[in-house]
């Protein structure tokens, strides 16, 4: 049996980063626990600091409850090296769909993101092999393919 999750992802400005990811996996922000306002109300309830508050809403979640929750912690230095773990956006339909729907699916999606913030790398395609996607980076520079 499997357990449940939370995908962490670190960050310089947790609030800009859930508004991108929510936009690009279909999340919405999560809301406050029960009982707070919001969730500066809740870290200070749990002895934050009053200087590591103010970074809006710092996690996503799947509205229809089938994926992990994210959180965009907060860290104090900008990413240097390339991710050692990315999310693939899958977008395309599958292998059971042609070559040429999935590759057209795959770039409707890619001018989404790009317009939520992301910027395209490059196409990943050789020619004969049935695949097609497209690698980019999320608002921070973190790695990500749609496929």
């Amino acid at each position: 049996m499997g357990v449940s999750y939370q995908l962490v992802v670190d960050c310089r400005s947790p609030g800009s980063l859930a508004q991108f990811w929510a936009g690009a996996l279909h999340y919405v922000l999560a809301p406050a626990p029960d009982g707070f306002a919001s969730w500066d109300d809740f870290y200070r309830s749990i002895g934050v600091p009053e200087d590591e508050l103010g970074g809006g809403v710092d996690s996503i979640v799947d509205p229809a409850g089938g994926g992990p929750r994210i959180w965009f912690q907060v860290v104090p230095e900008e990413k240097s090296i390339k991710n050692r773990m990315h999310i693939d956006v899958s977008a395309g339909g599958g292998r059971g769909l042609p070559l040429d729907v999935r590759r057209e699916r795959v770039e409707a999606e890619a001018e989404r993101l790009v317009a939520l913030g992301a910027t395209r790398l490059a196409t990943l395609a050789n020619e004969g092999l049935d695949h097609y996607a497209v690698a980019m980076t999320d608002p921070e520079g973190n790695e990500f393919d749609i496929n």
